[in-house]
């Protein structure tokens, strides 16, 4: 038999929501989305006077965003397995 019913040692999950990329993700994502906002509110001349012309907010802020999802993509596709040792289950103490 391959497995008998002894509390299973070998189980492994994945980091979900503690995976530090989804973390890098979410927050370079959001200021990503600030600084499109801001670029495609204000288009002033002045603003753009600073940059010689280019919509320097537009295109950080959409750099950030593909960014973001280059890393959400990652920790989907590669996510972080999390070996579940004797110490984390719930009624058992670890030791002999």
């Amino acid at each position: 038999m391959s497995s008998s019913g002894k509390g299973r040692p070998g189980r492994r999950r994945s980091a979900g929501a503690f995976d530090v990329r989804n973390v890098i993700a979410e927050l370079i994502g959001l200021y990503g989305l600030v600084l499109v906002v801001v670029g495609l509110i204000d288009r002033s001349e002045a603003t753009l006077a600073k940059t010689d012309g280019v919509n320097a907010n537009l295109w950080a802020g959409l750099g950030m965003l593909v960014f973001a999802a280059a890393f959400a993509l990652w920790s989907r596709l590669r996510p972080v397995v999390v070996d579940r040792g004797r110490d984390d289950r719930p009624g058992e103490q670890g030791g002999a």
